[in-house]
């Protein structure tokens, strides 16, 4: 199973991101759903995240039934809490959220005691689990003293009768994740978006801290949404259409990576593993080939003269990556 929280890892591993199993922005298929995770299981690939948000419970539902033919004790999952899913009529979709699913559900918010216990229960139920190796406050933005009153609390005592194995909070923003790692008991933490090629601002605090304090930091979002990824006047950074300026930013990077035989998505995972506190990287994938594609690029080497040089070039802070 894959080591999260204050558990001394030493080498970072891949995660899988499982927001497309729940129809993120275009439908996938049940069978090419579950030949994601199963592609996945194959390149070694043991935590797996989802939550409640990610298509109205769709893709809790389809990552459970996905792993049910391996051993529980073989792998981690990781759900979140924060937003209820309570029923609806199911007509229209969800797209004003990012998925393409009926609207069977509506997502409240809830950062009560008793809102995460009921929401876990729903998840644990969807994934068919008894119990969930870690569970994340999910982008407590605008309920910080709800979260940090009643939420957090709440996962301290799921975590203490054994129902939870890891407790954190996950969001795209890194200054409330440092309060949570200065001023909690958490495990790990989820930060999407802020320690990529294109913002490093979880360097500044969160991620110091994180190492300090022995807190595990998961990083999501390593392309941004997309940018980069694939750096075209079309592509979407942090969901929505990217600025000119970092579009430039991001041919500008990857110009300099394929001058060096590399690749920018191979340079992004790498940047994003390179830090001490980082357990793991999250990527999303909806094929089989999708997520050998993340595999491949994950594992292969990207040349010191590369980091040199976006450092000569100020594309990147003079220290990262070590």
């Amino acid at each position: 199973m894959t080591a999260l929280g204050r558990s001394g890892v030493e080498v970072t591993a891949l995660g899988f991101g499982a927001a497309a199993l729940g129809n993120l922005y275009t439908p996938v298929g049940d069978e090419q759903a579950h030949a994601a995770v199963h592609a996945a299981w194959q390149r070694g690939i043991r935590y797996f995240d989802t939550a409640p948000h990610y298509g109205l419970g769709l893709s809790e539902h389809r990552l459970g039934e996905a792993l049910r033919q391996y051993d529980r004790a073989d792998y981690t999952v990781s759900t979140k809490v924060g937003r209820r899913l309570d029923p609806a009529d199911g007509t229209g979709d969800d797209l004003a959220h990012g998925f393409a699913v009926p609207v069977a559900h509506r997502r409240v918010w809830d950062f009560t005691a008793d809102g995460v216990r009921r929401t876990l229960e729903a998840s644990l139920e969807r994934l068919g689990l008894d119990r969930a190796d870690v569970v994340y406050l999910h982008d407590p933005d605008d309920h910080a003293e709800q979260a940090f009153r009643e939420a957090y609390p709440a996962l301290e005592k799921l975590r203490a009768e054994g129902v939870v194995g890891a407790i954190g909070a996950g969001m795209n923003q890194a200054e409330m994740l440092t309060r949570f790692v200065r001023d909690t008991d958490v495990d790990v933490v989820l930060c999407a978006g802020r320690y990529t090629l294109l913002d490093q601002s979880a360097a500044t605090e969160l991620l110091p801290e994180a190492a300090r304090r022995g807190v595990s930091v998961v990083i999501g979002g390593p392309f941004n949404s997309g940018l980069l990824a694939d750096p075209t006047p079309r592509a979407t950074y942090n969901y929505t259409q990217a600025p000119k300026a970092l579009l430039h930013r991001a041919l500008r990077i990857k110009g300099i990576a394929e001058h060096h035989g590399t690749t920018l998505r191979t340079a992004a995972l790498a940047f994003c593993s390179a830090h001490p506190a980082v357990a793991s990287v999250l990527t999303g994938a909806r094929s089989a080939a999708e997520v050998h594609d993340c595999a491949d690029r994950f594992e292969a080497p990207v040349p010191d003269a590369f980091w040199q040089e976006l450092r000569d070039t100020g594309l990147l802070r003079p220290k990262e990556p070590s």
